[in-house]
Protein backbone atom coordinates (compact mmCIF):
# COMPACT_ATOMS: atom_id res chain seq x y z
CA UNK A 1 0.00 0.00 0.00
CA UNK A 2 1.91 3.28 -0.71
CA UNK A 3 2.59 5.46 1.55
CA UNK A 4 0.08 8.47 2.59
CA UNK A 5 2.18 11.93 2.06
CA UNK A 6 1.97 15.00 4.62
CA UNK A 7 3.46 18.12 3.49
CA UNK A 8 4.31 20.65 6.47
CA UNK A 9 5.16 23.92 6.07
CA UNK A 10 6.37 25.77 9.15
CA UNK A 11 9.16 28.73 9.82
CA UNK A 12 9.71 27.08 13.45
CA UNK A 13 12.63 24.68 12.74
CA UNK A 14 12.35 22.73 16.02
CA UNK A 15 8.80 22.31 15.44
CA UNK A 16 9.02 21.41 12.02
CA UNK A 17 11.66 19.14 12.98
CA UNK A 18 9.76 17.46 15.66
CA UNK A 19 6.72 17.01 13.73
CA UNK A 20 8.56 15.68 10.51
CA UNK A 21 10.26 12.75 13.00
CA UNK A 22 6.49 11.95 14.59
CA UNK A 23 4.60 11.35 10.94
CA UNK A 24 7.97 9.43 9.69
CA UNK A 25 7.48 6.84 12.73
CA UNK A 26 3.62 6.39 12.08
CA UNK A 27 4.66 5.27 8.88
CA UNK A 28 4.17 8.73 6.21
CA UNK A 29 5.76 9.81 4.03
CA UNK A 30 7.23 13.41 5.21
CA UNK A 31 7.88 16.44 3.08
CA UNK A 32 8.79 19.47 4.49
CA UNK A 33 8.83 23.14 3.49
CA UNK A 34 10.15 26.40 5.61
CA UNK A 35 8.55 29.03 4.50
CA UNK A 36 4.67 29.31 2.46
CA UNK A 37 6.68 30.10 -0.85
CA UNK A 38 8.91 27.00 -0.91
CA UNK A 39 5.99 25.07 0.72
CA UNK A 40 3.42 25.88 -2.57
CA UNK A 41 6.16 24.68 -4.33
CA UNK A 42 6.00 21.46 -2.65
CA UNK A 43 2.98 21.15 -3.14
CA UNK A 44 2.91 21.95 -6.60
CA UNK A 45 5.74 19.61 -7.49
CA UNK A 46 4.39 16.31 -5.28
CA UNK A 47 1.42 14.54 -4.57
CA UNK A 48 0.32 15.44 -1.47
CA UNK A 49 -2.60 13.98 0.65
CA UNK A 50 -2.31 16.37 3.64
CA UNK A 51 -0.90 19.94 4.20
CA UNK A 52 0.03 20.80 8.00
CA UNK A 53 1.15 24.40 7.94
CA UNK A 54 1.46 27.13 10.58
CA UNK A 55 -0.60 30.53 10.37
CA UNK A 56 2.06 32.62 11.06
CA UNK A 57 4.63 33.05 8.76
CA UNK A 58 6.93 35.70 7.39
CA UNK A 59 5.67 36.28 3.63
CA UNK A 60 3.28 33.86 2.51
CA UNK A 61 0.91 33.67 6.02
CA UNK A 62 -1.10 30.35 6.35
CA UNK A 63 -4.89 31.89 5.26
CA UNK A 64 -2.76 33.16 2.19
CA UNK A 65 -1.08 29.99 1.28
CA UNK A 66 -4.39 28.23 2.31
CA UNK A 67 -6.24 30.32 -0.14
CA UNK A 68 -3.78 29.45 -3.33
CA UNK A 69 -3.60 25.63 -2.06
CA UNK A 70 -7.43 25.55 -2.51
CA UNK A 71 -7.30 27.40 -6.22
CA UNK A 72 -4.62 24.72 -7.29
CA UNK A 73 -6.84 21.41 -5.67
CA UNK A 74 -10.50 22.49 -4.31
CA UNK A 75 -9.93 18.97 -2.45
CA UNK A 76 -6.56 19.31 -0.71
CA UNK A 77 -6.84 18.63 3.05
CA UNK A 78 -5.59 21.48 5.25
CA UNK A 79 -4.90 21.59 9.05
CA UNK A 80 -4.03 24.89 10.35
CA UNK A 81 -1.20 25.12 13.77
CA UNK A 82 -2.47 28.05 15.28
CA UNK A 83 -1.04 29.72 19.26
CA UNK A 84 -2.99 30.04 21.92
CA UNK A 85 -5.51 32.44 22.19
CA UNK A 86 -5.62 33.51 18.35
CA UNK A 87 -8.58 30.87 17.75
CA UNK A 88 -10.14 33.86 15.35
CA UNK A 89 -7.46 32.89 12.80
CA UNK A 90 -8.43 29.58 12.75
CA UNK A 91 -11.63 30.17 12.41
CA UNK A 92 -11.32 32.77 9.24
CA UNK A 93 -8.84 29.28 8.16
CA UNK A 94 -12.10 27.21 8.44
CA UNK A 95 -14.34 29.65 5.98
CA UNK A 96 -11.61 29.23 3.89
CA UNK A 97 -11.89 25.70 3.62
CA UNK A 98 -9.31 24.37 6.12
CA UNK A 99 -10.35 20.93 7.45
CA UNK A 100 -9.20 21.30 10.92
CA UNK A 101 -6.90 23.23 13.20
CA UNK A 102 -4.27 22.36 16.08
CA UNK A 103 -3.18 24.46 18.88
CA UNK A 104 -0.08 25.17 20.26
CA UNK A 105 1.18 23.32 22.23
CA UNK A 106 0.26 20.21 20.91
CA UNK A 107 1.20 16.78 22.13
CA UNK A 108 1.37 13.37 19.69
CA UNK A 109 -1.85 11.52 20.68
CA UNK A 110 -3.51 14.56 19.27
CA UNK A 111 -1.28 15.80 16.54
CA UNK A 112 -1.96 11.47 15.08
CA UNK A 113 -5.81 11.76 15.73
CA UNK A 114 -6.11 14.73 13.89
CA UNK A 115 -4.21 13.41 10.70
CA UNK A 116 -6.36 10.31 10.37
CA UNK A 117 -9.22 12.09 10.69
CA UNK A 118 -8.65 14.80 7.92
CA UNK A 119 -6.52 11.27 5.63
CA UNK A 120 -10.34 9.46 6.45
CA UNK A 121 -12.14 12.70 4.88
CA UNK A 122 -9.71 12.29 2.08
CA UNK A 123 -10.09 8.79 1.00
CA UNK A 124 -13.71 9.65 1.41
CA UNK A 125 -13.96 12.72 -0.90
CA UNK A 126 -12.17 10.63 -3.42
CA UNK A 127 -14.51 7.76 -3.12
CA UNK A 128 -17.70 9.96 -3.35
CA UNK A 129 -15.68 11.76 -6.01
CA UNK A 130 -15.45 8.22 -7.92
CA UNK A 131 -18.43 6.91 -7.30
CA UNK A 132 -19.69 10.34 -8.85
CA UNK A 133 -17.90 9.34 -11.68
CA UNK A 134 -19.26 5.83 -12.03
CA UNK A 135 -22.63 7.11 -11.77
CA UNK A 136 -22.16 9.60 -14.49
CA UNK A 137 -21.60 6.79 -17.04
CA UNK A 138 -24.29 4.40 -15.74
CA UNK A 139 -26.81 7.60 -16.20
CA UNK A 140 -25.52 8.49 -19.38
CA UNK A 141 -28.49 8.39 -21.53
CA UNK A 142 -26.39 6.42 -23.97
CA UNK A 143 -26.06 4.02 -22.02
CA UNK A 144 -29.87 3.86 -21.17
CA UNK A 145 -31.56 0.06 -22.06
CA UNK A 146 -33.82 0.80 -24.96
CA UNK A 147 -34.34 0.98 -29.17
CA UNK A 148 -38.06 1.28 -28.84
CA UNK A 149 -38.90 4.68 -30.31
CA UNK A 150 -40.84 5.89 -27.62
CA UNK A 151 -38.35 5.15 -24.62
CA UNK A 152 -35.65 6.71 -27.49
CA UNK A 153 -37.81 10.10 -27.42
CA UNK A 154 -38.27 10.01 -23.80
CA UNK A 155 -34.64 9.94 -23.07
CA UNK A 156 -33.78 12.49 -26.03
CA UNK A 157 -36.12 15.21 -24.30
CA UNK A 158 -34.59 14.58 -20.49
CA UNK A 159 -31.50 14.87 -21.82
CA UNK A 160 -32.16 17.96 -23.26
CA UNK A 161 -34.19 19.24 -20.03
CA UNK A 162 -31.00 17.62 -17.79
CA UNK A 163 -28.57 21.13 -17.84
CA UNK A 164 -31.48 23.34 -17.30
CA UNK A 165 -33.18 24.04 -14.22
CA UNK A 166 -36.80 23.65 -15.02
CA UNK A 167 -39.42 21.74 -13.29
CA UNK A 168 -40.18 18.28 -14.89
CA UNK A 169 -43.28 16.60 -14.50
CA UNK A 170 -42.64 12.20 -14.80
CA UNK A 171 -45.70 10.54 -15.66
CA UNK A 172 -46.45 6.61 -16.07
CA UNK A 173 -47.40 3.86 -14.63
CA UNK A 174 -46.12 1.73 -11.66
CA UNK A 175 -42.91 0.24 -12.62
CA UNK A 176 -42.06 1.85 -15.77
CA UNK A 177 -38.39 3.55 -14.24
CA UNK A 178 -39.84 6.92 -13.04
CA UNK A 179 -37.16 7.31 -10.16
CA UNK A 180 -34.30 6.08 -12.52
CA UNK A 181 -35.11 8.89 -14.90
CA UNK A 182 -35.16 11.39 -12.24
CA UNK A 183 -31.71 10.30 -11.71
CA UNK A 184 -30.79 10.33 -15.08
CA UNK A 185 -31.52 13.67 -14.87
CA UNK A 186 -29.58 14.89 -12.07
CA UNK A 187 -26.70 13.03 -12.82
CA UNK A 188 -26.84 14.71 -16.32
CA UNK A 189 -27.21 17.99 -14.90
CA UNK A 190 -25.26 21.16 -13.66
CA UNK A 191 -26.30 19.87 -10.03
CA UNK A 192 -24.71 16.43 -10.29
CA UNK A 193 -21.93 16.70 -7.71
CA UNK A 194 -24.78 18.11 -5.36
CA UNK A 195 -27.45 15.97 -3.30
CA UNK A 196 -29.94 13.82 -4.80
CA UNK A 197 -32.75 13.92 -2.18
CA UNK A 198 -35.81 11.30 -2.86
CA UNK A 199 -39.07 11.82 -0.91
CA UNK A 200 -41.74 9.31 -1.44
CA UNK A 201 -45.09 11.43 -0.53
CA UNK A 202 -47.17 8.54 -0.32
CA UNK A 203 -44.94 6.33 2.03
CA UNK A 204 -44.86 9.48 4.79
CA UNK A 205 -47.57 9.38 7.09
CA UNK A 206 -49.38 12.65 6.72
CA UNK A 207 -48.83 14.57 9.83
CA UNK A 208 -45.35 13.94 9.57
CA UNK A 209 -45.09 15.11 5.99
CA UNK A 210 -44.65 18.70 7.05
CA UNK A 211 -41.69 18.38 9.31
CA UNK A 212 -40.15 15.68 6.44
CA UNK A 213 -40.34 18.39 3.83
CA UNK A 214 -39.61 21.46 5.64
CA UNK A 215 -37.98 21.03 8.72
CA UNK A 216 -38.32 22.55 12.17
CA UNK A 217 -36.84 24.61 14.97
CA UNK A 218 -36.34 23.35 18.31
CA UNK A 219 -39.31 23.61 20.82
CA UNK A 220 -41.61 24.02 18.10
CA UNK A 221 -44.00 21.48 19.59
CA UNK A 222 -43.19 18.62 22.38
CA UNK A 223 -40.84 16.21 21.10
CA UNK A 224 -38.70 19.01 18.94
CA UNK A 225 -35.66 18.63 20.98
CA UNK A 226 -33.45 19.85 18.22
CA UNK A 227 -33.66 21.97 15.09
CA UNK A 228 -34.69 19.67 11.96
CA UNK A 229 -33.30 20.75 8.25
CA UNK A 230 -36.02 19.14 5.51
CA UNK A 231 -35.68 17.52 2.73
CA UNK A 232 -36.14 20.43 0.64
CA UNK A 233 -33.23 22.55 3.05
CA UNK A 234 -31.37 19.06 2.55
CA UNK A 235 -31.69 18.91 -1.27
CA UNK A 236 -30.29 22.64 -1.22
CA UNK A 237 -27.80 23.35 -4.42
CA UNK A 238 -28.85 19.92 -5.72
CA UNK A 239 -32.36 18.20 -7.19
CA UNK A 240 -35.49 16.83 -4.69
CA UNK A 241 -37.31 14.17 -6.51
CA UNK A 242 -41.24 13.94 -5.44
CA UNK A 243 -42.40 10.59 -6.29
CA UNK A 244 -45.82 9.91 -5.94
CA UNK A 245 -46.83 13.99 -5.56
CA UNK A 246 -50.25 13.30 -6.44
CA UNK A 247 -50.53 11.64 -2.72
CA UNK A 248 -49.80 15.33 -1.27
CA UNK A 249 -52.60 16.28 1.47
CA UNK A 250 -54.47 19.61 -0.17
CA UNK A 251 -52.78 21.65 2.53
CA UNK A 252 -48.91 20.38 1.99
CA UNK A 253 -49.77 21.46 -1.11
CA UNK A 254 -50.33 25.11 -0.84
CA UNK A 255 -46.54 24.57 0.81
CA UNK A 256 -45.13 23.21 -2.41
CA UNK A 257 -46.38 26.03 -4.33
CA UNK A 258 -44.72 28.15 -2.04
CA UNK A 259 -41.64 26.74 -2.60
CA UNK A 260 -41.83 26.80 -5.73
CA UNK A 261 -42.92 30.58 -6.32
CA UNK A 262 -40.80 31.55 -3.97
CA UNK A 263 -37.49 29.11 -3.51
CA UNK A 264 -38.05 29.72 0.20
CA UNK A 265 -39.72 26.96 3.08
CA UNK A 266 -41.36 27.72 6.10
CA UNK A 267 -39.66 25.53 9.20
CA UNK A 268 -42.44 24.55 11.76
CA UNK A 269 -41.57 26.68 14.57
CA UNK A 270 -40.06 29.42 12.43
CA UNK A 271 -40.77 32.84 11.97
CA UNK A 272 -38.73 33.86 9.08
CA UNK A 273 -38.33 31.66 5.91
CA UNK A 274 -35.49 29.67 4.81
CA UNK A 275 -34.21 30.31 1.16
CA UNK A 276 -33.71 26.57 -1.06
CA UNK A 277 -32.51 26.12 -4.13
CA UNK A 278 -33.65 23.00 -5.15
CA UNK A 279 -34.15 21.74 -8.52
CA UNK A 280 -38.00 19.84 -8.45
CA UNK A 281 -38.36 16.62 -10.08
CA UNK A 282 -42.28 14.93 -9.47
CA UNK A 283 -43.91 11.92 -10.50
CA UNK A 284 -47.01 9.90 -10.12
CA UNK A 285 -48.10 7.02 -11.52
CA UNK A 286 -52.12 8.97 -11.46
CA UNK A 287 -53.70 11.25 -14.30
CA UNK A 288 -52.89 14.36 -12.57
CA UNK A 289 -55.85 16.16 -14.95
CA UNK A 290 -58.59 14.35 -13.63
CA UNK A 291 -57.01 15.11 -9.67
CA UNK A 292 -58.04 18.56 -10.53
CA UNK A 293 -61.02 18.37 -12.24
CA UNK A 294 -62.03 16.35 -9.37
CA UNK A 295 -60.51 18.87 -7.07
CA UNK A 296 -58.29 16.63 -5.07
CA UNK A 297 -55.15 17.98 -6.65
CA UNK A 298 -54.57 22.15 -7.40
CA UNK A 299 -54.77 23.29 -10.29
CA UNK A 300 -51.97 26.04 -9.35
CA UNK A 301 -50.07 23.69 -8.57
CA UNK A 302 -49.80 21.56 -11.60
CA UNK A 303 -49.02 24.38 -13.64
CA UNK A 304 -45.86 24.92 -12.00
CA UNK A 305 -44.92 21.26 -11.88
CA UNK A 306 -46.17 20.76 -15.37
CA UNK A 307 -43.40 22.85 -17.01
CA UNK A 308 -41.64 19.68 -18.83
CA UNK A 309 -43.70 16.82 -18.77
CA UNK A 310 -42.70 13.53 -19.68
CA UNK A 311 -44.34 10.43 -20.30
CA UNK A 312 -42.20 7.34 -19.79
CA UNK A 313 -44.31 4.23 -22.05
CA UNK A 314 -45.96 1.22 -20.77
CA UNK A 315 -43.17 -1.99 -21.26
CA UNK A 316 -46.12 -3.61 -23.28
CA UNK A 317 -45.73 -0.45 -25.78
CA UNK A 318 -41.98 -1.36 -26.34
CA UNK A 319 -41.79 -4.83 -26.65
CA UNK A 320 -38.75 -4.75 -28.67
CA UNK A 321 -36.80 -3.37 -25.24
CA UNK A 322 -37.97 -6.47 -23.36
CA UNK A 323 -35.13 -8.78 -24.66
CA UNK A 324 -32.58 -6.42 -23.74
CA UNK A 325 -33.93 -5.70 -20.49
CA UNK A 326 -34.43 -9.59 -19.62
CA UNK A 327 -30.60 -9.85 -20.77
CA UNK A 328 -29.45 -6.66 -18.39
CA UNK A 329 -31.28 -8.35 -15.57
CA UNK A 330 -30.01 -11.76 -15.92
CA UNK A 331 -26.65 -10.63 -16.31
CA UNK A 332 -26.92 -8.31 -13.08
CA UNK A 333 -28.63 -11.10 -11.18
CA UNK A 334 -25.74 -13.96 -12.56
CA UNK A 335 -23.19 -11.71 -11.14
CA UNK A 336 -24.34 -11.41 -8.41
CA UNK A 337 -25.20 -14.67 -7.09
CA UNK A 338 -22.22 -16.04 -9.11
CA UNK A 339 -24.36 -17.82 -12.12
CA UNK A 340 -22.47 -16.66 -15.00
CA UNK A 341 -23.22 -18.17 -18.47
CA UNK A 342 -26.94 -18.72 -17.18
CA UNK A 343 -29.42 -17.66 -20.35
CA UNK A 344 -32.87 -18.18 -21.48
CA UNK A 345 -33.47 -20.24 -24.28
CA UNK A 346 -35.51 -19.15 -27.55
CA UNK A 347 -38.77 -20.47 -26.70
CA UNK A 348 -38.49 -18.94 -22.94
CA UNK A 349 -37.70 -15.57 -24.37
CA UNK A 350 -40.61 -15.60 -26.88
CA UNK A 351 -42.58 -16.13 -24.14
CA UNK A 352 -41.75 -13.14 -21.73
CA UNK A 353 -41.92 -10.74 -25.01
CA UNK A 354 -45.74 -11.76 -25.45
CA UNK A 355 -46.46 -11.22 -21.67
CA UNK A 356 -48.09 -7.57 -21.50
CA UNK A 357 -46.50 -7.08 -17.97
CA UNK A 358 -48.46 -5.29 -15.86
CA UNK A 359 -46.03 -4.46 -13.58
CA UNK A 360 -43.87 -3.19 -16.35
CA UNK A 361 -39.78 -3.17 -15.75
CA UNK A 362 -40.02 -3.71 -12.01
CA UNK A 363 -42.06 -7.12 -12.69
CA UNK A 364 -39.54 -8.15 -15.13
CA UNK A 365 -36.89 -7.92 -12.99
CA UNK A 366 -38.21 -9.42 -9.99
CA UNK A 367 -39.06 -12.34 -12.24
CA UNK A 368 -35.73 -12.54 -13.81
CA UNK A 369 -34.70 -12.49 -10.24
CA UNK A 370 -36.30 -15.18 -9.02
CA UNK A 371 -35.40 -17.40 -11.90
CA UNK A 372 -31.79 -17.14 -11.99
CA UNK A 373 -31.93 -17.94 -8.06
CA UNK A 374 -34.14 -21.20 -8.57
CA UNK A 375 -32.99 -21.77 -11.55
CA UNK A 376 -30.94 -25.63 -11.60
CA UNK A 377 -28.68 -25.44 -14.72
CA UNK A 378 -27.78 -22.67 -17.18
CA UNK A 379 -30.98 -22.23 -19.22
CA UNK A 380 -33.90 -21.01 -18.36
CA UNK A 381 -36.79 -22.42 -19.92
CA UNK A 382 -40.58 -22.31 -20.45
CA UNK A 383 -41.33 -24.96 -18.23
CA UNK A 384 -39.40 -22.54 -15.95
CA UNK A 385 -41.68 -19.69 -15.98
CA UNK A 386 -44.45 -19.03 -13.40
CA UNK A 387 -48.20 -20.11 -14.23
CA UNK A 388 -49.31 -16.60 -13.91
CA UNK A 389 -46.91 -15.85 -16.96
CA UNK A 390 -47.86 -19.16 -18.86
CA UNK A 391 -51.56 -19.01 -18.31
CA UNK A 392 -51.97 -15.28 -19.76
CA UNK A 393 -49.45 -15.83 -22.94
CA UNK A 394 -50.96 -15.11 -26.19
CA UNK A 395 -51.62 -18.45 -28.46
CA UNK A 396 -49.71 -17.51 -31.96
CA UNK A 397 -53.14 -17.71 -33.75
CA UNK A 398 -55.46 -15.58 -31.27
CA UNK A 399 -56.86 -13.86 -34.38
CA UNK A 400 -58.17 -17.17 -35.72
CA UNK A 401 -62.06 -18.00 -34.34
CA UNK A 402 -64.84 -20.34 -35.52
CA UNK A 403 -68.15 -19.84 -33.93
CA UNK A 404 -69.88 -22.96 -33.97
CA UNK A 405 -73.59 -22.78 -34.99
CA UNK A 406 -76.40 -24.38 -33.25
CA UNK A 407 -77.13 -26.74 -35.50
CA UNK A 408 -73.71 -28.00 -35.61
CA UNK A 409 -70.55 -28.31 -38.31
CA UNK A 410 -69.10 -31.05 -40.56
CA UNK A 411 -65.27 -31.03 -39.52
CA UNK A 412 -64.06 -32.53 -42.30
CA UNK A 413 -66.00 -30.02 -44.72
CA UNK A 414 -63.82 -27.36 -42.66
CA UNK A 415 -60.71 -29.07 -42.75
CA UNK A 416 -61.36 -29.57 -46.83
CA UNK A 417 -62.65 -25.58 -46.85
CA UNK A 418 -58.94 -24.82 -44.60
CA UNK A 419 -56.93 -26.83 -46.76
CA UNK A 420 -58.61 -25.20 -49.78
CA UNK A 421 -57.58 -21.63 -48.63
CA UNK A 422 -54.25 -22.19 -47.88
CA UNK A 423 -53.56 -23.87 -51.59
CA UNK A 424 -55.15 -20.77 -53.27
CA UNK A 425 -53.30 -18.30 -50.46
CA UNK A 426 -50.37 -20.30 -51.51
CA UNK A 427 -50.63 -20.65 -55.58
CA UNK A 428 -51.26 -23.91 -54.99
CA UNK A 429 -47.23 -24.25 -53.88
CA UNK A 430 -47.52 -27.23 -51.20
CA UNK A 431 -44.45 -26.69 -49.87
CA UNK A 432 -45.66 -23.28 -48.49
CA UNK A 433 -49.55 -24.19 -47.90
CA UNK A 434 -48.57 -27.05 -45.40
CA UNK A 435 -46.59 -24.47 -43.58
CA UNK A 436 -49.16 -22.00 -43.47
CA UNK A 437 -51.39 -25.05 -41.83
CA UNK A 438 -48.55 -25.72 -39.35
CA UNK A 439 -48.06 -29.37 -40.83
CA UNK A 440 -45.71 -31.93 -42.64
CA UNK A 441 -45.90 -31.60 -46.73
CA UNK A 442 -46.61 -35.14 -46.54
CA UNK A 443 -50.19 -34.78 -44.00
CA UNK A 444 -50.92 -32.13 -46.51
CA UNK A 445 -50.48 -34.42 -49.97
CA UNK A 446 -52.32 -37.10 -47.99
CA UNK A 447 -55.34 -34.66 -46.91
CA UNK A 448 -55.94 -33.49 -50.85
CA UNK A 449 -55.97 -36.83 -51.76
CA UNK A 450 -58.66 -37.62 -49.36
CA UNK A 451 -60.85 -34.93 -50.09
CA UNK A 452 -60.03 -34.97 -53.76
CA UNK A 453 -58.14 -31.49 -54.01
Amino acid sequence: MNKKSILIIDDDKSLRRVIEFQLGEQGYRVLAADSGMSGLEMFQDNEVDLVITDIQMPGIDGIELLKRIKIISSDAMVIIITAYGSIQSAVEAMRHGAFDYITKPFDKSELKLKVEKSLKMKGLLIENRNLRSVLSELFKFDNMIGSAKAIREVYEIANQVARTNSTVLIQGESGTGKELLAKAIHCNSLRSDKPFIIVNCAAIPENLLESELFGYKRGAFTDARDNKIGKFEAANKGTIFLDEISELPLQLQVKILRVLQNREVDKIGDVRPTSVDARVIAATNRDLNRLVDENLFREDLYYRLNVIPITLPPLRERKEDIPLLANHFINKFANEFGKIGIKFDRDAFKAISQFHWPGNIRELENLVHRLVVLCKGETITVQDLPEEILSKLKPENENFTITIPEQGIDLEKVEQELILQALVKKKWNQTQASKLLNISRNSLIYSMKKYGI
